[in-house]
């Protein structure tokens, strides 16, 4: 049976991923699980792996290529099948799509590539959630695409998005023509930027999203030069330097600036005495072939203390608070080309020297650019240290729709009165973010309140 390589959803707040480079020709063999294609979402750049095992048959999207979310971009086949079972080749509906590439929506887009949700005498197959939405928004689900079995709640809400910006887009186009990403062109819109500010860096001057983010000027006369190539001139005026950003950087300069804008952030610090973390990390050091680090002890304390305090691993979404029964620990990594957040999944149900091993395989992936989607997905709580760096304190900004963040210093000797009397003691600061949508001042004392007393006497834990 023929397999959709579909672009995936990682975030609501994701409209679409850009095909980097395939790792697999048409014609060559896949296994299920390995590497297929490298892709950049709205949380980083990463590995797709081959949803099934058979024969790369079709590819759809092509290098440099941004995709919406949810629409297929390749088919793999099982031996002896034969693409004529299958849709018509990505080379027939490029055809009969529109000339006029401005007037397309996110939605035009994904009818083009996805297979319709049915014809108006049909019965259509939709999750709870997706009906309520739809329901709520007097939408019919049969004009709703989508490409999977039954149409989901991620599809509703893309046909939403479609519709608010399919007047806007049609009014603009009537002036100029933009060929743009549909994130890019909402950015233009909201910004009130026009196509003759910006060098167009994609493939065929395609506007990305991400010349978006810096929003910088450019005469239109030097637009031509600029067209095909993915970086700017370094050269602008004042004497300023423009510096190249990675897509890494670009998509953490994106988030961070979203997350900062719509969260209502709060902290919360506290400081403790980390004698007891030395012996914590010795223990654990002798059952493990990984090199422990006081991260690893960070993760495990953290993963115990949200099982005690199920609201801090939860979510706003939709104007409700939502908790989240996986604990999945992101560890925050300083790479070459910029931060991300690989995930160490079910953390709670680890080990230390199971997280160490974990974190040790996810921090090399990292920095050699090979981070699989499954490595970065379904991140519900964050943990950054910046203690080996000799920062003491500092103040974490939330990471995507997480309801907290924790943020370490080093741990330092300080003088402290212990019954009186001046005592010589290590001790670390925590830093706390939270949002208080989802969590409010006693909610998040009591979780630092648990996590200090498991890192202060950590010995009565099983590692």
């Amino acid at each position: 049976m023929a397999t959709n390589i579909i672009m995936p959803v990682l975030g609501m707040a994701q409209e679409t991923g850009t095909i980097l480079r395939w790792l697999k020709q048409v014609g060559e063999q896949v296994e299920q699980g390995e590497p297929l294609l490298e892709i950049e979402t709205d949380k980083a750049v990463a590995e797709l792996e081959a949803p099934a095992s058979g024969v790369l048959a079709r590819i759809d999207a092509q290098d440099g290529e941004e995709v919406p979310v949810t629409q297929v971009i390749g088919i793999i086949l099982e031996p002896g099948e034969s693409l004529d079972d299958v849709a018509p080749p990505s080379e027939k509906k490029e055809a009969e799509k529109p000339p006029v590439v401005e007037k397309e929506t996110q939605k035009v887009e994904t009818q083009a590539a996805m297979p319709k949700a049915g014809k108006k005498d049909e019965k259509v197959l939709a999750s709870p959630l997706a009906k309520r939405l739809a329901k709520e928004n007097q939408i019919d689900l049969k004009d709703v695409p989508h490409s999977g079995k039954r149409i989901e709640k991620a599809d509703v809400l893309n046909y939403l998005e479609s519709r608010k910006q399919e007047k806007s887009i049609q009014e603009q186009a009537a002036s100029m023509r933009i060929l743009a990403s549909p994130k890019a062109k909402r950015l233009m819109r909201e910004r009130g930027i026009t196509k003759e500010d910006i060098i167009a860096s994609g493939l065929a001057g395609k506007i990305l999203t991400a010349e978006m983010i810096e929003n910088i000027k450019v005469p239109s006369a030097r637009k031509a030069e600029a067209v095909g190539q993915m970086q700017r001139p370094a050269e602008v005026k004042g004497g300023e330097v423009a510096v190249p950003m990675s897509t890494t950087w670009q998509i953490m300069a994106e988030r961070t600036t979203q997350t900062w804008t719509s969260a209502p952030h709060f902290y919360l610090i506290r400081e403790i005495n980390a004698t007891r973390l030395f012996d914590w990390r010795q223990s654990a050091q002798k059952q493990s072939e990984a090199k422990v680090t006081f991260t690893d002890l960070l993760v495990k304390a953290v993963a115990l203390s949200l099982k005690k305090h199920p609201r801090v691993n939860g979510t706003w979404r939709d104007g409700q608070v939502f908790q989240i029964e996986d604990i999945n620990i992101g560890v925050a990594v300083a790479t070459d080309a910029g931060l991300v957040v690989p995930v160490i999944h079910h953390a709670d149900t680890l080990s230390v020297s199971e997280i160490a091993a974990a974190r040790v395989a996810l921090i090399e992936r990292a920095r050699e650019g090979t981070l699989r989607l499954s490595d970065i997905s379904d991140c519900t709580f964050t943990v950054t240290n910046l203690g080996m760096f000799g920062i003491d304190m500092f103040q974490a900004v939330l990471n995507g729709d997480q309801a907290a963040i924790l943020a370490v210093g080093k741990i330092a000797d300080k003088v402290v009165a212990v019954d009186g009397q001046p005592v010589v003691q290590p001790r670390m600061v925590m830093s706390l973010s939270c949002d208080h949508r989802v969590i409010d001042g006693a909610m998040g004392a009591l979780f630092l309140q648990t996590l200090s007393e498991i890192l202060e006497e950590p010995l009565t834990l099983i590692n």
